[in-house]
């Protein structure tokens, strides 16, 4: 396939041309993305300053939390100084750069909250063989395989993206980086890439996001014959998990299971998946457990006493 680029940047959309909307968004992703680091790095602190960390579900807890800071900040950074410039821009290797940052995070963050729900399918569906089975090396192995699984997917989606040739409009409608706006620009032949894109993109979401549900799927017909004390803390400690899958993976089925097109709900869409459900996971997973907020009482509490004296 030949290749030529006339386009050496890209110009951004946004999410509004409107200057009090783009003000409004301003002020309210600023927020959440101080919101963002403050809740991830207080879950990360709490976790590895105390015993939680030797609990496979808080290890893998710290390293989700390690992941959503990294992925918002491949976006969230430049949509909030974006939103006070005139004239949004970004060069073809930094778009380029953004793309692959984002997969791979993102790609990291769906293969750890895969590992999560076999956490908790092992502990609920085989408590006695529990420790045996999540044993640390298995953790790390876990860790590993998420990173792996996430570079072979971004680097999938970036050599792709670097066959399609630009050379006609360079207004991005979007408010980052992503493939089916930047295919949409393309002047060559897409229709294999687009293909090959919902292989990628498309099948990953699905397939983990069916492997989520059937392991609950599981765990609801092992917990059915539980005592109701038991049933009730193995529901707990799974629905804040629940939570947190459903508001990343409904948006992002939504835009990538679908053939090689872009609707303007897209960039709303997208705003679940980068910012959103990483400000609401350390919430999700502080606030609805107890070990959680034991555990960050006892940390900060003690940094309080050591200032104090």
């Amino acid at each position: 396939m030949e290749k030529s680029n006339n386009i050496t940047v890209f110009i951004l959309l946004g999410l509004s041309q409107n200057k009090n909307i783009e003000f409004l968004c301003f002020v309210l992703f600023l927020f959440c993305y101080i919101a963002i680091w403050m809740g991830n790095l207080l879950i990360m602190i709490s976790i590895t300053c105390t015993q939680l960390i030797h609990q496979p579900m808080y290890f893998f807890l710290n390293y989700l939390s390690l992941s959503d800071l990294c992925y918002t900040s491949t976006v969230t950074p430049k949509l909030i100084v974006d939103l006070l410039t005139e004239r949004k821009t970004i060069s073809y290797n930094n778009c380029m750069i953004q793309l692959f940052t984002t997969h791979f995070f993102g790609g990291i963050e769906i293969f750890i909250l895969t590992g999560m729900a076999y956490d908790r399918y092992v502990a609920i569906c085989k408590p006695l063989h529990y420790t045996i089975i999540m044993s640390r090396q298995r953790c790390n192995t876990i860790i590993i395989v998420c990173c792996t699984g996430g570079f072979i997917h971004s680097a999938s989606q970036f050599l792709l993206t670097t066959f399609v040739s630009f050379c006609g409009p360079n207004e991005i409608d979007h408010y980052f980086c992503d493939v089916y706006p930047l295919l949409k620009l393309a002047c060559s032949n897409i229709h294999i890439l687009g293909l090959l894109v919902i292989a990628n993109s498309g099948l990953i979401a699905l397939v983990t996001f069916v492997v989520l549900i059937l392991s609950y799927v599981f765990i609801l017909y092992t917990i059915r014959a539980y005592s109701a004390e038991s049933r009730s803390k193995a529901l707990s400690t799974c629905s804040s998990h629940v939570m947190v899958v459903v508001l990343f993976f409904t948006p992002a089925l939504f835009i990538y299971i679908r053939p090689a097109t872009t609707f303007s709900e897209d960039k709303v869409f997208a705003l679940f998946y980068t910012i959103i459900a990483p400000m609401f996971n350390p919430l999700i997973y502080t606030l609805r457990n107890t070990e959680m907020k034991n555990a960050m009482r006892k940390v900060w509490c003690r940094q309080i006493v050591l200032k104090g004296k």
